[in-house]
């Protein structure tokens, strides 16, 4: 008798892996519990997918080489997509980095334009702005997309523009904001605070520019330096 012969083996791959583990798990919960098969994405949730795919393969390659030498072709091609997709989201590369600036750093931004609550103080805003600050931009790849902006900024002015529009200009309308509730509410003595709020901000972006030239020689405890610059501010805290 022959031996039957043994059937090939399938490679295990990383988008396989996902589909069991990640997609598969919720539809197979899904299914249990209704006793019907899951749904495969529609075409718009495809299509969120993709557009997803591609902003986090754009971050990579932006990040990696800068904005003057990444190419769409690499960026179809980290996020696993025809380079003509790119284009039914996104019209060029600039409008691609935009859509960057848009989802990582605007939302923090918006966080500054909260009221302190009752009870609360403008310090304990700014102290929650710093910790989140240096979590989620300080310590990511999103810090990279700031030193970005400083080194390439003057060679590309509608980079510039654009981000002083929807992170710069806003931020510093907030902290202004914050400033003036701060004087208001006898935090901050010094009024003329208010003319300058570049200097409540300037120890983020110094975190920001340490944290990527210098952080692998001298690490740099971020937001312990954020602090001493609010007791500067606001005076120490009182230890009860």
């Amino acid at each position: 008798m022959k031996a039957a012969k043994a059937k090939p083996r399938k490679i295990a791959t990383a988008s396989s892996v996902k589909t069991r583990t990640g997609a598969g798990t919720a539809s197979g919960a899904a299914s249990a519990q209704t006793g019907r098969a899951a749904k495969p994405p529609n075409r718009a949730a495809r299509a969120a997918q993709r557009r997803e795919a591609i902003i986090a393969a754009g971050l990579d390659e932006f990040t990696a080489r800068g904005f003057a030498a990444t190419r769409l072709d690499d960026v179809a091609r980290r996020a696993g997509v025809a380079k003509g997709t790119i284009y039914l989201h996104f019209k060029d590369k600039e409008a691609l980095f935009q859509e960057l600036v848009r989802t990582a750093l605007v939302p923090l931004i918006g966080n500054l334009a909260a009221a302190p609550a009752a009870g609360g103080s403008v310090r304990e805003i700014l102290e929650r702005f710093a910790e989140a600050f240096v979590r989620e931009i300080a310590e990511t790849k999103r810090g990279d997309i700031v030193r970005l902006i400083v080194a390439e900024g003057a060679r590309f002015p509608s980079l510039a523009d654009f981000y002083f529009r929807e992170v710069v200009s806003r931020g510093l309308a907030a902290m202004r904001k914050l400033i003036e509730s701060g004087i208001a509410r006898g935090e901050i003595n010094n009024e003329r605070l208010a003319e300058f709020p570049q200097i409540v901000v300037a120890p983020a972006l110094v975190a920001v520019m340490w944290q990527g030239l210098f952080g692998r020689y001298a690490p740099l405890d971020a937001v312990a330096m954020l602090k001493v610059h609010l007791d500067l501010i606001f005076g120490e805290r009182r230890v009860s």
